[in-house]
C-alpha cells in the first residue's frame, strides 16, 4: 500500500524555489508587507493550492499560543435543541476561523468531568457548558486557566458568565392559555427537579395556573429526566392511573415530548382530545394531526450570545453583560 505523505512548507519552498522562510511569510500573508516580488508571491501561492497545502495547527498553536478552537459540553446530542445550538454555534466557529469540538454527557455529572477534562487536554481555548451538575466549584477552578461559559442552564449564585433563555415569563403565558381552556386538569412533565430549567418552567407553568385562576394540584407535577424515554414512561404511567390519556398536558422540553407522542403513536392516541403545550419548538410539530403549542427559543441568538461573550473572554476583553437571559416566543397552533 501507498504511504501518503503531507505536504510541507518545506515542499513547498522546494517545488517554487524559495527558502523556507520566504515561503513561510507568504503563506502567513506578510509576502506583500516585507516586499516578497509579486511573481515569487503567486508562484508559492499557486504551487499550495496545486498541492493543497495546509498551515499545521500546532505550529499555529506554538506562534501565537492558541488552538484556535472551542469545546461545546452537551447532555445529548440528539436532543433537537442541543442538535440546533450546536449547529448554529458550528457555523459562527467555522466563520470566524475557528475548529469547535463537541462532546456529550448522557446527563452524567462525573462523565461530564471527564469530557471536560478530555477537552481541556486538547488545549481548547474556552468551554460553553450545559452542565448537570449542582455546584459550579469545579469549573469556577477550571476557570483559572481558561473562559469557561454556562449555557441553557445556571447555577445558584453562580459567578461565571452564563446565558439562558427566559423560561419564567412565556411558559406563564403559555399556561395561562391552556388552562382557561382545560381548567379541571392540566399535568406538567419535568426533567430533573434540581436543574435550573425545570425550575424555571415549573414555576412558569404555576404562575400560568394562578393567572387562570386554577388551584395547583401536587399530583399534577411528575417529574423524570429529559431523555425522551423518560417521557414516555411517566406519560404511560399516568395514562395507566387515570384510565384515559389526561385532558391536557405542558411538557418541559422537546425530548420529553417526543416520548409522549412515541407512546401517543403507539396507542392511536393522536387523534384523541388531549390540549399539548410544551417548552421548545420542533418543525415537524408544524405537521402533526394534534396541534401543538411551544415556546420557542431563538437558537441563533442564543448561540450568537454565547460565542461573543466567550471569544470576547478568550481576547481578554470583559464583557458589558456577561449574564444574560434572552427573550423565548409562542408558537400557537390550537
Amino acid at each position: 500500500m501507498r504511504k501518503t505523505k503531507r505536504v510541507t512548507i518545506s515542499d513547498i519552498a522546494t517545488l517554487a524555489g524559495v527558502s523556507k522562510a520566504t515561503a513561510s511569510l507568504v503563506l502567513n500573508g506578510r509576502g506583500e508587507e516585507l516586499r516578497v516580488a509579486k511573481e515569487t508571491r503567486e508562484r508559492v501561492l499557486a504551487l499550495a493550492r496545486q498541492h493543497h497545502y495546509q498551515p499545521s495547527i500546532h505550529a499555529r498553536m506554538l506562534h501565537d499560543a492558541r488552538s484556535h478552537t472551542l469545546g461545546l459540553v452537551v447532555p445529548e446530542i440528539t436532543n433537537h435543541g442541543f442538535a440546533a445550538f450546536s449547529h448554529a454555534l458550528e457555523n459562527l466557529c467555522r466563520a470566524a476561523g475557528l475548529q469547535l469540538l463537541i462532546s456529550c454527557t448522557d446527563e452524567n455529572a462525573g462523565q461530564e468531568m471527564a469530557v471536560v477534562n478530555n477537552l481541556v487536554s486538547r488545549q481548547v481555548d474556552g468551554l460553553i457548558v450545559a452542565s448537570s451538575m449542582l455546584s459550579d466549584s469545579d469549573y469556577v477552578t477550571l476557570s483559572e486557566q481558561l473562559p469557561v461559559l454556562l449555557f441553557d442552564r445556571r447555577i445558584s449564585d453562580t459567578r461565571l458568565p452564563w446565558v439562558i433563555t427566559d423560561a419564567i415569563t412565556p411558559t406563564a403565558d403559555l399556561v395561562e392559555r391552556l388552562a382557561r381552556a382545560s381548567p379541571d386538569e392540566i399535568y406538567f412533565l419535568g426533567g430533573q427537579p434540581d436543574l435550573s430549567p425545570t425550575q424555571d418552567r415549573l414555576a412558569g407553568f404555576s404562575q400560568g395556573l394562578t393567572r387562570a385562576g386554577v388551584t395547583l394540584r401536587p399530583e399534577w407535577i411528575i417529574q423524570g429526566n429529559y431523555h425522551p424515554a423518560s417521557g414516555y414512561e411517566m406519560f404511560a404511567a399516568l395514562c395507566e392511573r387515570l384510565g384515559r390519556p389526561p385532558k391536557a398536558l405542558f411538557t418541559a422540553a422537546c425530548g420529553l415530548l417526543e416520548g409522549v407522542l412515541r407512546y401517543m403513536s403507539e396507542h392511536r392516541l393522536l387523534t384523541s382530545d388531549i390540549r399539548i403545550a410544551s417548552f421548545d419548538d420542533h418543525y415537524l410539530y408544524d405537521s402533526l394531526s394534534i396541534p401543538i403549542d411551544t415556546v420557542e427559543q431563538n437558537v441563533p441568538q442564543l448561540a450568537q450570545a454565547c460565542f461573543a461573550i466567550l471569544t470576547s473572554l478568550i481576547r481578554g476583553d470583559e464583557p458589558v453583560n456577561s449574564q444574560l437571559v434572552l427573550p423565548a416566543t409562542l408558537r400557537l397552533r390550537c
